[in-house]
This record gives C-alpha cells, sequence and structure tokens, in this order.
C-alpha cells in the first residue's frame, strides 16, 4: 500500500520511487538502443547489458518502490519486468517511440511488440506470452489488434501505470460497480463483540484453508454495514460494497470483474461487501452471478443478507445481526436527547418497546425532533410563556412510526386511519374489551421490561385478538380505531400474496410479514383469517402436510410476535382450537338490534353533510348491518348532492333499495313502516 500522501515519509518514498522507476526505464531504453544500433553484434546474449535495477536496498521498515512491489507480487521474471517497463516507458518518455520503430526497423511501427520484446530485452522466454503468464493473466498490459501474436501492439494497463508512478487507487473499471462503505462507527456493546468476531474469523486462518465469507444475516442494514466497516478498519482493509442488482451476468463482464478485483486485492488491502439485501427483485441470472462470484472470488468477502445463503466451495461463516437490545436503544435515545431528555417523561421506554430501530435512525428522529420542537415552543413562547412543550414525545413518536414503516406494499396494504371511538356503536362489553386490548398495548414497557415479564420467557409476549362476526359488524372498524388511539400504522395482510402453491413460500412471505411488523411497530390485521388459519387437517398425502406445516408455523409466529396482531373472521368455528388457545382476547361483533343501527345512522353523515327531517330510529328499522349503512348513506348523499337538496328520507330509500338489490333481499314491510 502506497504510503498516506501527506506525510513526510510519503514526499520521500514519492521521490525515491521516481528515481528508481526513471533508473529502471533508462536501462530498458539503452537495450532498444543497443538493438537499433546496426553493429550490434549477432551475439546478443554476450555484448547486450541486462536490465539495470537500482540495488539500493530499502530503509528497515520502509515501503519498497511500486516496480519492486509490482515484480514481487505478481512473480514477474526479469524479462517480464523488461517488458512491462518497456511498455511503461512509452507514456513515460517520448523517446521511447522513435525507439520502437527504429529497433523493428519500421517507422510505422512506434509501439511495442512481443517480437521486439523477445530480440532486444535479455534473458527472453517465450513462456511469458502465453495467457497463463503474469502479464497476460492479470491483465498487466494489453494487446491491441494485429495479424499475429509476436506483432500485435502492447501498452501498459492505465491502472498499473498509476501503481508505478505512486498513485494508488481503484482500477475505474471497477468503480462503476463498487462504492467506498462509508457507515456510523459509532456502535453499541453487542455490535462491537460482532466486529471482534469478524476479525477474529479473518485473522486466525489456518494454512491450506481457504479465507471464509463472512455473512451478516437480518433486516438491519444500518448495523450490518457498521460492523463490517469497523472489522475491516481493525485488520487494515478498504471496504467496497457492490449491490447485488448492480452485479454483472454476462459470463464475460463477471470473469473480467472478478480478475480486476482480485488484482486489486493484491495491489492493495481492500475487502468486498456484497450486498444481498434486496434478494426478492434478484431474477434467476442475478442469482446465478451471485452464487459464481462467491464461490470463485478470492480475497476477503463479506456478504449481507435477509436469509442465510450457503457456499459449497469456499467456507462461510454466518452472523446473526440484530437491532441494539433494549437497554442499548434505550441508552442512545437519552444520549442523542441530551438536555432534552428530561422533556419525555419516562415516554422513552414506551418509544424503546415499541419501535426496534438502529443507532443512526434514533440520532436523526432525536435531531429533526428537536429542531422541530424549538422551532415550535419558540412560536409558543408569546402566548404560553417559557416551560415544557408537549409536543416533543408526540415528534418523536410520529418520526419513529415513519422510520420504522415496513416494507410491505407487495405482502399487506397500509390503511389510512380515520375511524374514532365516537364512529364505533358496539355494546359495552365489547367496547371494554377493545379498550383493555388498546391498553395493554400502551403499557407493554412497563409489564414486559420494569416489571420483568421478558425476562421468565421470549415467547406469549405478542398481544393478539380474534374479531368474528358476520360482514359489515365493524370488525375493521375497531382495528383502525385502535390503530388511531395508539398512533401506530395498521396493515392488512393481502392473503392471496401470502399464500403460495410452493413448498416454503407461504413461510418465507409470513416471516416477512412478522419479522417486519416486529421491528417497525406496526398492528397486523389478517382480514378473514379463516382462510389461512383453518383447521388441521388429518394428513392423508404431501398437500395436507404441507398445509399443516404452514398452520404450525404460523402458531408459533403468533406466540412469539411482540406486537399486536388481529384476526377478522365471518365463521369462528372454522379456526383451529390451538389458534383460540393462543389467542389472548376474543370479541364477538353482533349485529346491531333497532337502537344500535339508530345510534349508527345517527353518526354516519359528516357534519358537514346537509341532512334535513332525517328520522333516525326509522332509519333504524332497515336491518343490515354497520357496513351496509354506510354504503346506504354515501350513495344517499349522491344522490342528494346531484339534486341539489339537503339528503333526506327519499333520498335515504332509493339509495336502501339499490343496496337490498345487491344483497339479493327484498325491503319487507316491516323495515317500512312509517316511511309514507
Amino acid at each position: 500500500m502506497t504510503p498516506d500522501p501527506f506525510t513526510k515519509e510519503a514526499e520521500t518514498w514519492q521521490v525515491e520511487n521516481h528515481s528508481y522507476l526513471m533508473t529502471a526505464l533508462a536501462s530498458v531504453r539503452e537495450q532498444l538502443l543497443r538493438h537499433a544500433d546496426q553493429n550490434l553484434s549477432s551475439d546478443r546474449e554476450s555484448t547486450s547489458t541486462p536490465v539495470r535495477r537500482d540495488r539500493r536496498k530499502a530503509k528497515p521498515g520502509a515501503d519498497p518502490p511500486a516496480l519492486q512491489k509490482i515484480c514481487t507480487i505478481f512473480g514477474l521474471s526479469e524479462f517480464e519486468c523488461a517488458l512491462l517497463l518497456l511498455c511503461a516507458g512509452m507514456e513515460l518518455e517520448s523517446s521511447f517511440a522513435p525507439l520502437c520503430a527504429a529497433a523493428q526497423g519500421d517507422p510505422q511501427r512506434t509501439y511495442p511488440t512481443f517480437s521486439l520484446a523477445l530480440a532486444a530485452l535479455p534473458h527472453a522466454h517465450w513462456s511469458a506470452l502465453t495467457p497463463a503468464a503474469p502479464l497476460r493473466h492479470w491483465r498487466l498490459i494489453e494487446m491491441g489488434a494485429g495479424s499475429c501474436l509476436t506483432t500485435s501492439p502492447l501498452r501498459i494497463d492505465e491502472r498499473i501505470l498509476h501503481y508505478l508512478i505512486g498513485v494508488s487507487q481503484l482500477d475505474d473499471r471497477l468503480m462503476s460497480f463498487v462504492t467506498p462503505v462509508e457507515a456510523n462507527d459509532d456502535l453499541v456493546l453487542s455490535h462491537w463483540e460482532l466486529s471482534e468476531r469478524l476479525v477474529t474469523a479473518w485473522s486466525t486462518r489456518r494454512a491450506g484453508v481457504s479465507l471464509p465469507i463472512l455473512q451478516l444475516c437480518g433486516y438491519e442494514t444500518s448495523s450490518k454495514l457498521a460492523i463490517a466497516n469497523v472489522a475491516c478498519h481493525f485488520l487494515g482493509l478498504h471496504l467496497y460494497g457492490l449491490p447485488a442488482y448492480s452485479l454483472p451476468t454476462a459470463a464475460s463482464d463477471l470473469t473480467q470483474f472478478r480478475l480486476l478485483w482480485e488484482r486489486e486485492t493484491l495491489l492493495r488491502p481492500i475487502a468486498l461487501l456484497l450486498d444481498c439485501d434486496e434478494q426478492d427483485s434478484l431474477d434467476a441470472s442475478r442469482e446465478a452471478a451471485i452464487v459464481n462470484l462467491s464461490e470463485s472470488l478470492q480475497g476477503h468477502l463479506i456478504l449481507t443478507t435477509t436469509a442465510r445463503k450457503r457456499a459449497r466451495l469456499r467456507p462461510m461463516l454466518t452472523f446473526d445481526i440484530h437491532r441494539p437490545t433494549t437497554g442499548e436503544q434505550r441508552h442512545i435515545w437519552t444520549a442523542a436527547l441530551g438536555q432534552s431528555a428530561h422533556l419525555l417523561n419516562g415516554q422513552v421506554d414506551r418509544l424503546v418497546t415499541q419501535f426496534s430501530l438502529s443507532a443512526p435512525v434514533i440520532q436523526a428522529v432525536c435531531t429533526q425532533a428537536t429542531v422541530e420542537w424549538e422551532n415550535q415552543s419558540q412560536d409558543l413562547s408569546q402566548t404560553q410563556g417559557e416551560g415544557e412543550s408537549p409536543q416533543l414525545p408526540a415528534l418523536l413518536w410520529d418520526l419513529c412510526r415513519s422510520q420504522a414503516r415496513p416494507r410491505l406494499e407487495d405482502l399487506a396494504e397500509r390503511i389510512d386511519v380515520t375511524a374514532t371511538w365516537n364512529d364505533l356503536v358496539l355494546p359495552d362489553n365489547q367496547t371494554q374489551i377493545l379498550k383493555e386490548i388498546t391498553a395493554q398495548v400502551q403499557q407493554r414497557a412497563k409489564v414486559y421490561e420494569q416489571w420483568g415479564f421478558a425476562g421468565k420467557s421470549g415467547r406469549g409476549l405478542g398481544i393478539s385478538g380474534l374479531f368474528a362476526g358476520t360482514s359489515g359488524t365493524g370488525k375493521t372498524m375497531a382495528a383502525e380505531v385502535m390503530a388511531g388511539k395508539l398512533r401506530l400504522d395498521l396493515y392488512r395482510i393481502d392473503l392471496s400474496q401470502v399464500v403460495s402453491k410452493y413448498i416454503g413460500e407461504t413461510e418465507k412471505n409470513l416471516a416477512r410479514v412478522f419479522d417486519a411488523a416486529e421491528m417497525g411497530g406496526a398492528i397486523l390485521l389478517f382480514d378473514e383469517a379463516d382462510a389461512l388459519f383453518g383447521k388441521r387437517s388429518e394428513v392423508k398425502d404431501s398437500h395436507d402436510r404441507h398445509a399443516n406445516i404452514e398452520v404450525s408455523y404460523l402458531l408459533q409466529r403468533m406466540e412469539a410476535f411482540r406486537g399486536l396482531s388481529i384476526l377478522t373472521t365471518n365463521l369462528k368455528s372454522a379456526l383451529d382450537t390451538a389458534f383460540m388457545r393462543r389467542l389472548r382476547f376474543v370479541v364477538q361483533f353482533p349485529f346491531p338490534d333497532a337502537d344500535q343501527r339508530a345510534e349508527i345512522w345517527r353518526r354516519v353523515f359528516p357534519k358537514a353533510t346537509p341532512t334535513k327531517n332525517l328520522d333516525y330510529k326509522r332509519l333504524g328499522q332497515l336491518n343490515v348491518a354497520g357496513g351496509n349503512i354506510r354504503n346506504i348513506a354515501l350513495n344517499a348523499a349522491f344522490i342528494a348532492a346531484d339534486a341539489e337538496e339537503a339528503v333526506m328520507m327519499k333520498h335515504v330509500l332509493l339509495a336502501a333499495k339499490a343496496e337490498y338489490m345487491k344483497l339479493e333481499r327484498p325491503l319487507t314491510e316491516a323495515e317500512m313502516r312509517g316511511w309514507g
């Protein structure tokens, strides 16, 4: 590795390196002059002078000249070294071009060739020309187009030329694929320990055993990068990242990338981080390229993945990377908030329990929230005076929810929550259970962490509920109300995307759902859950066995899931009894009676909607659920708006008839009694 260019030692090295290179070039130039001389003896071995190398020894501990390192690293013979210098001279000294022409007896051939090298340079050997020899294998020189091997133009590789001069930077052809990894090195204790394990894994290499691939698994991308970066720093390695989707797939391009990278590892201490975190978006050709590169690439290689990979030809060590522990996150929050921490009144525990965030995200959230809070405080100070501002905890909570929001677009739908407790019409018992569920989510930090329940067992900490009832009775609305109260995101799981006919894919999709929701603090809503959480069947064939495995996996994940999961079903009896045991709450949503329907009608129209002479008691006679009432109210509003009138009973009647036709039910006389 070339010394730091900003030190006195580096300046001295640059001077000595230049002198050494010029001396070596002068020796090659002398050989060309001798060969160009028409009086040159036919016995070249007896009259030629070998390429002179500067025999001065470097000071103990000093970095040797670049030419010496090139020859040592790639095992170049004296002839190969001279040939490399011949090509370098073409770039560095103008006298080499006419000398090449004179030595070859052709004014048009102002470039080096193998033929010239074999004739003019001492200790020539044909094996230096072969593709397996260092000059061609490591692409130290490049061959131009020509009619035959020995007369084709030769040129030194640009990266090697820069290295000889003393400029050490990554090959431009590699820079189009990789970028330096810049990650936060302020690691928490658990991550420091992991980085030390990575250092040990690469430091304790046994003779005859290949350098192992280090695989970092998990969804915590920033922590994986930081851990890898710190480990490489301790090993003196420069870490470069390569996204898997940027990896070349054509065999020739992949081979060139591998060769150039391996050459670079010989020139300077570097490590490659192959980022496979976006594995779900990779096609088969890209997956094959990942396997090809990881199995064949020589040097320090780190894989970052969400799901474990296996290596056949190289040893691989796998490390699971988790977010900082609860205690570590609490410490990060306190340190990042600084003097503002006391304004949270103990809310840090709620943030830590609800949102599992990495150190960089916590620090960014604290910075943004503090700036916004200070700006709001300045605006309010003139009317409310100085003192604690209630906005800081709310700002932090909302920013955490935004930052932790899981990426589940292909498997789930995020519901924009607007419903409140006032929109929900249920019997008192059901409403009380919903409030108890909400309270348990709010008090998780105290019960699990402060009171020690999380330390007893990691299982059974999830809060789960079953909402059972016919369609339209308010099950989904109840989930929205709870999400709004808790100020958490609500995701409706798309079962058509989760359940797969391919073995193992359903479990994989469910793992993504639960893992992402747990890290993001989201509420999961499995709508029409009987389709997924149905009773396990007697095993009659492989399909039954696979279906039962899926159900068993769901049972385990629900029991271990620390968030709030809600199942809705129209058929409570269709659910597996094992699920019922693991559900903490079961809420039966009854079909609303006449009084409840009248109350729903009273609340269904927004305040801004003009209404006239609506008789909610008579509207309650319509024997439909809350979901149907909302449809009727909405359609009635459109009918009234089109007639440029306020919503009246006649508009509701028209909308009700349309809804009943959709339900394939007639409007009965009892339902219409008293409407006029």
